[in-house]
């Protein structure tokens, strides 16, 4: 009987862009871990601009937009809702070093509502990516898991080698008991 060897295709080329995602890592951060993460990232981003840049709303604005991408790319599939909701908790929690407020707790209460009135925009920006982010990523897993149960659908209808081919091999069911002569 002749045996057949499966003829294994050349890998498709890779883009240098993918090659340097695959390099970068991968955490699985929780819901509440990613909005530490989240809040504890622009805490210190804040502190930063603060420091080196007297407290520049656009340098802010525009490094909220990849914590927000990150945020919403480590966090766990099950956790996937939580990022939109912590993202612009850590963006109230990072404006504070920046908005500018003086005069006791009122004074900085004020100074950070109207930044985060102010830059709204970089607000539902960084929101929005994070949003878009996980929606794609839970449709994703939705597709995965809708193939897996039609995988093991045909797989239990015979689809792949040979209606109830596996039964004898556990001893269990049905099938195991009619062979082993049982009523």
């Amino acid at each position: 009987m002749p045996v057949t060897v499966p003829v294994r295709r050349p890998a498709a080329p890779v883009a240098p862009f993918v090659l340097a995602l695959r390099r970068l890592p991968n955490p699985r951060l929780t819901g509440l871990g990613a909005g530490l993460f989240a809040s504890a990232t622009m805490l210190v981003l804040g502190f930063l601009d603060w420091l080196l840049l007297d407290g520049s709303p656009l340098v802010y604005g525009l490094l909220f937009l990849p914590v927000s991408a990150l945020t919403a790319l480590w966090v766990r599939t099950a956790d996937l809702v939580s990022a939109p909701i912590s993202v612009p908790i850590a963006f109230a929690v990072g404006v504070v070093p920046i908005s500018g407020g003086s005069g006791g707790f009122g004074g900085q209460a004020m100074a950070v509502v109207t930044a985060l009135a102010v830059h709204a925009g970089w607000l539902y920006g960084g929101t929005l990516v994070a949003g878009l982010i996980t929606s794609v990523r839970k449709v994703r897993d939705m597709g995965r898991r809708q193939r897996a149960v039609a995988a093991r659908a045909r797989n239990r209808s015979g689809g792949g080698k040979g209606a109830g081919a596996g039964a004898g091999v556990t001893g269990k069911g049905p099938a195991a008991a009619q062979q082993r002569g049982a009523p």
